[in-house]
C-alpha cells in the first residue's frame, strides 16, 4: 500500500479551470465557443481548459458536443497552451449515466479521431464514495487498453459535489497505489458548491450559496495529503471582480490556489491572483478592515478618516483610532502603528529575502534577522516604523511556495513569458527562475 504524496503530473499548480459549452443550440456552428476558447493564449488562456459536456451543454446536444470536441482538438489542439480535460457525464447513482460517460471517453480517446494526442485527461462530475471513483478509474483503464494507450496516460479529475465525495477525500491517501486500481491518475480535486448545496439540502435566507469554507478546507487538505491539486468551484457573479478576488484570497490562505473560471475575464484575474504582486504595499488595520496606503515618494500615506494623528508637543502625539484616542510619545506611537501595519511583499522582495538567506546559509548561518522599515504619513505627520523578522529554514521554505508557483507557470506556459516579463521586468524574472 502506498502512502506517497509525489505529484505524478507535469503541473504542480493550476490557477485556472475554464469550462466551455461543447455545443450551442441554434448557432450555425454549434462549436463556436469551443473554437474561440481554443484560440486563447497568454494571460487570457487557462492552465486547464475543460470543454464541458455535462452541465454547460444541453442533454440533447451532448452527442454533438463530443464530436465538436474531437473536431476542435484535431484542428486546433496544437494551439491550446494549457492542458485539455473535457468534462463527461457521470453520476454516482445512475449506471446508465456512467455508461454514457464511458462511451464519451471511449470516443474522445480513439486514436482514429486524431484528438487523443491533445487530450490530457477527463473530468468526472457527481462522484460518490471511493468505490465510485474506482469505477471511473477502471473505465478509463479499459479505454486506454482498448485503444492501445499507456495505462495512466489519461489523467482523471473529479468534482466534489456531494457529502459522499467529501468523505471520500479522507480515503484517497490510503487507496492510491493499491494494485487493484490506477487512482494515481488523479490530478485535480474540484469543488462543486451548487450541487453540494443541493446534496446537503442546505437553505439560506437569500437563496444564495453558502460559502462552504469547510468543504474548501477539506478538499485542499485531501489534495495535499494525496499529492493532488485543489480547485474551488465557479463564482457565478461574473461582474463582481472584487468578490472574485476576495474568494481567491480566502482560498489561497487554505492552500487552494486554483479556481473555476466561467469567462475569459475571470481567467485573466485567476491567472494573476496567486502570483506575487509587482509592487509591495503597506496596510493599516482599522475596525477589522485592512486599508492600503498610498505610496508617495518612498513614503506611505493614509488618506482615510478612521485614524487621526496630531503632534501635541515635542515628542508627544495624539492618536485616534476608530474614536479611541490616546496620548503617546514617539516610541509608543511607532510601536502602535507597527502593531496596526502589515506588508504585502512584492516578487522582488521575496526574491531579495530568499537570496539573502541563501547567502547566509552558504556562509554557515542557520538563521538571520531581516529588517523592514518604512515612513507612514497620517494627517501630515511622518512616523518611522521598523521591525526585524527572523528567517530560518522553515521561513525560507514557506516563502518558496509563491516562487515555486511562479517557476511552474514559467516552465509550463511559454505563451505567458511575454506577459510575465512585462509585469515584472526581464531581470527579475530571470532571478526568480534561479532562486530556490
Amino acid at each position: 500500500m502506498s502512502t506517497h504524496t509525489d505529484r505524478l503530473h507535469d503541473r504542480e499548480f493550476v490557477r485556472t479551470f475554464f469550462t466551455t459549452p461543447t455545443a450551442v443550440k441554434g448557432e450555425d456552428d454549434s462549436a463556436k465557443m469551443l473554437r474561440r476558447a481554443a484560440q486563447l493564449s497568454g494571460i487570457e488562456a487557462p492552465d486547464v481548459w475543460v470543454p464541458d459536456n455535462e452541465d454547460a451543454t444541453a442533454p440533447s446536444m451532448r452527442d454533438e458536443g463530443i464530436e465538436n470536441i474531437i473536431d476542435v482538438l484535431s484542428e486546433d489542439g496544437d494551439n491550446v497552451p494549457g492542458e485539455v480535460h473535457p468534462r463527461v457525464v457521470w453520476h454516482r447513482e445512475s449506471p446508465e449515466t456512467r455508461y454514457q460517460g464511458f462511451q464519451q471517453i471511449l470516443e474522445l480517446a480513439d486514436p482514429e479521431n486524431d484528438a487523443v494526442e491533445h487530450l490530457d485527461g477527463v473530468v468526472i462530475p457527481e462522484v460518490g464514495d471511493i468505490d465510485d471513483w474506482k469505477k471511473a478509474d477502471e473505465f478509463i483503464t479499459i479505454v486506454e487498453n482498448e485503444h492501445g494507450l499507456e495505462e495512466g496516460s489519461l489523467a482523471m479529475s473529479v468534482i466534489v459535489e456531494s457529502g459522499e465525495a467529501e468523505l471520500a477525500l479522507g480515503d484517497l491517501r490510503e487507496e492510491m497505489g493499491k494494485p487493484s486500481n490506477n487512482l494515481e491518475r488523479l490530478f485535480l480535486l474540484v469543488d462543486g458548491e451548487v450541487d453540494y448545496t443541493k446534496d446537503m439540502r442546505a437553505i439560506t435566507p437569500t437563496g444564495e450559496l453558502p460559502p462552504w469554507p469547510e468543504l474548501r478546507h477539506n478538499t485542499s487538505r485531501g489534495a495535499s495529503a494525496a499529492g493532488l491539486i485543489a480547485i474551488d468551484g465557479p463564482y457565478d457573479d461574473i461582474r463582481d471582480v472584487e468578490g472574485y478576488h476576495e474568494r481567491m484570497t480566502d482560498n489561497q490562505a487554505k492552500g487552494m490556489l486554483g479556481i473555476w473560471s466561467l469567462t475569459p475575464g475571470q481567467v485573466v484575474e485567476a491567472n494573476k491572483s496567486p502570483l506575487p504582486p509587482k509592487n509591495g504595499s503597506w496596510l493599516l488595520e482599522v475596525d477589522d478592515r485592512e486599508i492600503e496606503l498610498e505610496a508617495e515618494d518612498g513614503r506611505y500615506v493614509y488618506e482615510g478618516d478612521a485614524i487621526e494623528l496630531e503632534e501635541a508637543t515635542d515628542d508627544q502625539y495624539r492618536l485616534s483610532v476608530g474614536g479611541d484616542e490616546r496620548e503617546l510619545d514617539g516610541d509608543e506611537l511607532s510601536q502602535e502603528l507597527l502593531d496596526l501595519a502589515s506588508y504585502i511583499p512584492s516578487l522582488n522582495d521575496i526574491v531579495d529575502s530568499m537570496e539573502e538567506f541563501e547567502a547566509a546559509k552558504e556562509a554557515g548561518k542557520g538563521a538571520i534577522a531581516m529588517e523592514r522599515s518604512v515612513t507612514i504619513v497620517i494627517d501630515g505627520v511622518e512616523v518611522e516604523i521598523s521591525n526585524d523578522r527572523m528567517w530560518d529554514e522553515a521561513t525560507y521554505q514557506a516563502a518558496q511556495t509563491p516562487i515555486t508557483l511562479f517557476q511552474d507557470v514559467y516552465e509550463n506556459r511559454p505563451d505567458q513569458h511575454e506577459d510575465l516579463e512585462e509585469m515584472y521586468g526581464e531581470d527579475l524574472v530571470e532571478r526568480a527562475m534561479v532562486v530556490g
